[in-house]
């Protein structure tokens, strides 16, 4: 038995919970509906995180009638249904302190909604018509509201062989979703073969190495609950994946650019062009 697409999962609001589908249409930013709305501060419009806002994660949005409505829900806030404004009202936003142009607000009601939630006077976008945010790297692609890079695709065996060191030291694994994955592949033979893939091609889609994916402080985070569970894994991730190129940051993961548009199941089967002698360091971005 070869690789093949475990699970896939887009992320609508930046941030916040995922959902997990059959199939999805795969466009340049990555999979369809993925990362096109994101929560900001009211007053400088930069993007709220779980890294300083954890319970972001027991948000659950759900794109409904293709993308023109968006329920948001959370335990203890009540359900709100929103009519999505793909035209209205633009505001300046920014990524990392960087400014990546206007979004278009989604007006007072999500505003609001989200100002409880998080405790915090924040207004929800959207990516506007037209949003074109290049990614960095090897292969730097194109992205939206995603952090830099169109796609997150992990292995089941890089979990298994962090969740046995995990184990082995008397701790107990994490599940797959503190690292919010796009994509999940079965049937690699050795953890973090992803690292090693320079082109992954499966259903309609062909994808590209950008980056080995480096991790933050969100791993740490019970997405079910939204509250902080660490220190695992990344303290286990810090024995054994460090990158000196970055700062002695930890990776897990591969980002990857969208080559080519299509259609991605789970259980497609997924052929991959290796490196020869390990994943090259592409580098970090310009500033």
């Amino acid at each position: 038995m070869g690789i093949t697409v475990h699970e896939l999962t887009y992320y609508p609001v930046k941030g916040c919970a995922g959902t997990s589908v059959e199939t999805s249409r795969v466009v340049g930013t990555g999979l369809e509906h993925d990362r096109v709305f994101m929560v900001v501060d009211a007053v400088d419009g930069s993007f709220r995180s779980q890294r300083a806002m954890p319970a972001m994660a027991a948000v659950r949005p759900a794109v409904r009638d293709g993308g023109r409505e968006l329920r948001l829900d959370a335990d203890g806030a009540g359900e709100l249904v929103l009519e999505v404004d793909p035209a209205g009202k633009r505001i300046p936003v920014s990524l990392f302190g960087t400014p990546v142009g206007d979004a278009v607000d989604q007006g007072e009601a999500a505003a609001d909604w989200f100002s409880e939630v998080l405790g915090a006077p924040s207004r929800l976008v959207r990516v506007r018509d037209g949003f074109d945010r290049a990614g960095w790297g090897e292969t730097p692609g194109r992205a939206a509201f995603a952090d830099a890079h169109a796609l997150l695709v992990v292995s089941l065996a890089s979990l298994d062989g962090l969740n046995a060191r995990i184990e082995e030291a008397g701790g107990t694994g994490v599940p797959m979703n503190r690292f919010r994955p796009n994509i999940v592949l079965d049937g690699c033979g050795a953890p973090h073969d992803e690292d090693l893939m320079r082109r992954i091609s499966a259903g309609d889609v062909e994808l590209a190495h950008s980056v080995r994916a480096m991790r933050c402080a969100v791993p740490m985070v019970d997405q079910a609950t939204g509250l902080r569970a660490g220190p695992e894994p990344v303290r286990t991730l810090a024995a054994y994946r460090r990158e000196p190129v970055y700062d002695n940051k930890v990776s897990f993961g591969l980002k990857a650019a969208v080559l080519r548009e299509g259609v991605l199941s789970v259980g497609d089967a997924v052929e991959a062009e290796w490196y020869a002698n390990g994943a090259p360091d592409p580098g970090r971005p310009a500033s």
